[in-house]
């Protein structure tokens, strides 16, 4: 038998390192050693995202890097999370992510859904160039807590504003979080969207916090 805690600091490591195959590897030891696959996503690949988060920070990662542990922490999520149980994460919420139509620079919102995933929240991620009432259809069909919005460009960005008036609309309760280069808390402000993310770490703290809030209001109804 395993160490578990050896497997989950390989799981860990494998992130961090942008192995896919040794996420995977460690994955399926998760499961053949009976270990909670929920835990291993928390203790593992997302404490391993966050090693990655910082050394990024430090400058000693850059967006390639970043981007191999994504995709290394997703192969390991595709083969723990149809193990978790589902009372684990039923409250862990919903988001609705994408790039704003006229936009296709999408490596942002992709370290975004990786690590809303990584937390246990259930992404849809509609990827890159989405029309704006698709954003609004998704969140009807799923039931989302939040959409979430990207723009890398000063002309696509304005069509958030379109976004955030169709969902106060039709989904009024679902909130609405915009980010991306050309992006600010003031232009948050400016087209009545709930939050402003400056980065991928901070958009993953909204969203829970979002998620949180929503919960506590709906148990006080």
């Amino acid at each position: 038998m395993t160490d578990k805690n050896d497997i989950l600091n390989g799981l860990a490591n494998a992130v961090v390192n942008g192995d896919k195959d040794k996420a995977i590897k460690f994955a399926q030891k998760v499961l053949e050693e009976n270990i909670d696959p929920y835990e291993a996503i928390t203790d593992g690949c997302t404490r391993g995202m966050h090693v990655v988060s910082e050394k990024y920070d430090n400058g000693e990662m850059f967006i390639p890097h970043i981007m191999l542990s994504s995709e290394a922490m997703n192969e390991a999520i595709t083969v723990l999370q149809p193990h978790v149980d589902v009372e684990r994460t039923k409250e862990s919420g919903v988001a609705v992510v994408g790039v704003i139509l006229g936009d296709i620079h999408d490596i942002g919102i992709n370290l975004v859904s990786s690590l809303l995933k990584s937390a246990g929240i259930t992404v849809y991620d509609l990827g890159k160039d989405v029309p704006y009432e698709d954003f609004i259809e998704i969140a009807k069909d799923v039931n989302a807590d939040v959409i979430g919005l990207s723009a890398m460009m000063t002309t696509s960005m304005m069509g958030m504003k379109d976004v955030v008036k169709m969902a106060r609309r039709e989904i009024p309760d679902v909130k609405i979080m915009i980010g991306g280069g050309p992006v600010s808390r003031d232009f948050c402000g400016e087209i009545g969207a709930d939050a402003y993310a400056d980065d991928a770490r901070d958009a993953i703290e909204i969203v829970k916090e979002i998620i949180k809030e929503d919960r506590r209001r709906k148990a006080s109804v």
